[in-house]
């Protein structure tokens, strides 16, 4: 595997690429909220967001976050179940359990304040390599060099390097590539600068090259090749699910909710959901079963189909196909939730959840 050329670019060239685009960066950078602070908090707060999400649907996340959690001591002392909540429907919740782990121990052991030291910082959970450096570049300009998908693909390019950029070997050489062009005085700037051009005109598919600033040294775009690069990843083939899920209703309106910690929760992201189970195509004889074994629901019950909901995690394409079932009274269940249907907003549910939920609600009023 050829690495990447940035070695062979004069050092004088060098400073005249971080001047480019750093001069770039400060006239078409886009304005995000957390961009215009120094705070670690808010800085790590947004990378973790971020991670496997659009800018577009972090934004009012990020802000409601911040509204209930302003500081890392908020985060640490509130109910898990609250922060939960709080990130509801981004996705990905695991990010928002590591967060507040690792806000527990920067109170607990570095005095309410994001470690400045990158060992320190690479220690709490949830924070790996990209992360320490962006908040730390960022945050308190230590100079170190990010490297995500964008800042790769940016290198890659330069360097006209093809292959599977994940690889862990070609991976490595472009860390240290990274680090070789970070713009030492400026890394905070210089890092976010490569992760815009990258975000926004050195973009997977179409590249935009007559508005980079730095083209005159892209390998890849005097070849004619820069749209090819990189090489297309293999994606894991997707596999097809069907649930049957039941909302059950009382005359009061309440429903029940479960909270699965094992294997069985983590298509709803092991947060409150709706009594399901996968099924085939007999969906309602399978709930029946499912009801009267497991909360001891007559198999008389009726179950009245709402619209069918469509999913996506990961590789798993969902179909789900609920059922609103009228109850006298609710079972009881250990570690069960009674709650008013039109209240699941209040609760940490998955966006799965809330497709559910929405036809159920739906159904109700038209029979109101």
């Amino acid at each position: 595997m050829p690495p990447v050329s940035f070695l062979e670019i004069p050092p004088a060239e060098k400073k005249l690429i971080q001047r480019r685009l750093l001069s770039w960066f400060g006239k078409r950078k886009r304005d995000l909220p957390w961009r215009r602070t120094k705070d670690a908090y808010r800085i790590w707060l947004s990378e973790i967001m971020l991670q496997q999400t659009r800018v577009a649907a972090v934004i009012p996340y990020y802000a409601r976050f911040l509204e209930k959690f302003p500081a890392v001591q908020a985060l640490a002392r509130a109910k898990t179940e609250s922060v939960l909540a709080r990130w509801a429907g981004l996705g990905y919740y695991s990010r928002a359990r590591n967060l507040q782990r690792a806000a527990r121990e920067i109170v607990a052991g570095h005095g309410g304040k994001f470690p400045s030291e990158y060992e320190e910082a690479l220690a709490l959970p949830g924070i790996g390599r990209y992360t320490a450096a962006a908040v730390l570049s960022i945050a308190y300009e230590k100079p170190l060099a990010v490297l995500d998908g964008n800042v790769a693909r940016v290198l890659a390019r330069i360097g006209a390097v093809r292959g599977d950029l994940r690889a862990p070997a070609l991976w490595r050489s472009l860390e240290a590539e990274a680090q070789d062009l970070l713009a030492q005085k400026t890394p905070g700037d210089w890092n976010q600068a490569m992760m815009e051009l990258g975000a926004t005109v050195c973009t997977p598919k179409s590249p935009h090259c007559k508005e980079c600033p730095v083209s005159r040294w892209c390998q890849a775009q005097k070849l004619g090749i820069a749209a090819q690069i990189p090489d297309g990843r293999r994606k894991r083939a997707t596999v097809k699910l069907t649930l049957a899920a039941g909302v059950l209703l009382d005359p009061q309106g309440n429903t029940l909710l479960l909270r699965h910690e094992n294997g069985d929760g983590a298509l709803f992201s092991h947060l409150w959901q709706f009594p399901a189970l996968e099924t085939s195509a007999r969906a309602a004889s399978d709930l029946k079963k499912y009801l009267q074994n497991q909360l001891g629901i007559a198999a008389r019950c009726a179950l009245t189909p709402l619209k069918t909901a469509r999913h996506a995690v990961t590789f798993r394409d969902i179909r789900v196909r609920p059922f609103l079932i009228h109850v006298e009274r609710l079972p009881d269940y250990d570690g069960a939730r009674r709650v008013l249907l039109h209240q699941l907003a209040d609760l940490p549910i998955s966006n799965l959840t809330r497709k559910i939920a929405d036809a159920a609600i739906h159904a109700v009023k038209k029979i109101d």
